[in-house]
């Protein structure tokens, strides 16, 4: 119940929602009009307590922190007409006139409230674009990769473009299927396509193993090379066992499968310039005699065969096992000694 002594004109004419409660049983003795508005009293009348007033009031708590000496706030929402506020209730303990009272104020925050939900949702929205944005950043990441080597792709993402390069000694790795041509006429172009997927997705496994980069396909065609871009001293030597796995890999297939892939593989080992190729559709490759070579070799293999140069046969070990098939006049290289890679010996 109000009381005129405790509530000056300056009480009354608060913004805020101020009333004064007993301490003890916390039955309200005086509140302003903006107090009684926003938290009024039971309409079937009975006792008029805080508890009552402000629902969900833990009196437990709010006696524990005024009898430390400590303010006790609490966040409540409450119906004003059509809208509904968010407000900030602060209680203190205070004496006045000699008794022990608990004073109340209640300040609308609504605007403070939606601010922070806006900055909020912003934050959310923010954290959910940067997740968006790595996400197609990945996806981009690992588009190109597919398109180049990581150090050129570094390069490219770094400075915006990549150098040519020239590479004194890296060995190419081509290959081609035995009757693709029919194979693709005759038969339905889903099941070649998913195919020759499975193969060259084989093929991609065991040439990163052995430190290999597959720079393209063609169709059913498929080219390697060791020592580029990142120069490798066992460059033969990688191409060699990738080559031999290949063949391996299409064995076993063959053995469990109806249709037989058959594949024709050439090596050789010399110079060749790595470069970006393109300005809005980027693919890396590689030129010179090495990969022309390779490809002359690879067409002069027989089904299974794996042919290579004497270059390349001088920098393998005694790990390879090889066979030497004579000397042939190859289109544009004139004379060549070739040999044909077996297999590898045991050790």
């Amino acid at each position: 119940m109000s009381s005129p002594g405790l509530l000056p004109q300056v009480f009354q004419q608060l913004n805020h929602a101020v009333a004064v409660a007993d301490g003890e049983s916390l039955e309200i003795l005086a509140e302003n009009a903006r107090f009684f508005q926003l938290f009024p009293p039971p309409a079937e009348g009975g006792e008029d307590r805080l508890d009552i007033r402000i629902a969900d009031l833990n009196v437990e708590r709010l006696r524990d922190r005024l009898g430390r000496g400590r303010p006790f706030s609490v966040d409540r929402e409450v119906k004003a007409g059509a809208r509904t506020l968010s407000l900030a209730v602060d209680f203190r303990a205070q004496t006045i006139d000699g008794g022990e009272r608990i004073v109340v104020e209640a300040r609308d925050v609504s605007k403070q409230r939606e601010a922070e939900y806006m900055l909020d949702s912003y934050s959310r929205l923010a954290e959910r674009r940067a997740r968006e944005l790595e996400r197609e950043k990945e996806r981009v990441e690992k588009l190109l990769l597919n398109l180049m080597p990581r150090t050129v792709y570094n390069e490219l993402r770094d400075f915006g473009s990549a150098t040519p390069q020239r590479f004194e000694a890296a060995s190419v790795l081509m290959l081609d299927f035995v009757g693709f041509t029919e194979m693709a006429v005759a038969r339905d172009p889903s099941s070649i396509v998913a195919e020759l997927n499975d193969i060259f997705s084989a093929f991609d496994r065991i040439s990163e193993l052995f430190g290999c980069e597959r720079i393209k396909t063609i169709g059913d065609a498929y080219m390697a090379v060791s020592g580029v871009p990142d120069p490798n001293v066992d460059h033969a030597t990688n191409v060699a066992k990738s080559a031999l796995r290949f063949r391996r890999y299409l064995e076993k297939r063959n053995a469990a499968h109806p249709t037989q892939w058959r594949c024709r593989i050439g090596i050789h080992t010399g110079p060749l310039i790595g470069s970006l190729i393109g300005i809005q559709k980027y693919v890396y490759d590689v030129f010179g005699p090495a990969v022309n070579l390779a490809s002359r070799l690879e067409q002069f293999a027989e089904p299974m065969q794996i042919c290579l140069t004497g270059d390349t046969q001088a920098l393998l070990n005694e790990q390879f096992r090889t066979e030497e098939l004579g000397e042939y006049d190859i289109r544009g290289f004139g004379s060549q000694q070739v040999f044909a890679l077996v297999g590898e010996r045991s050790v």
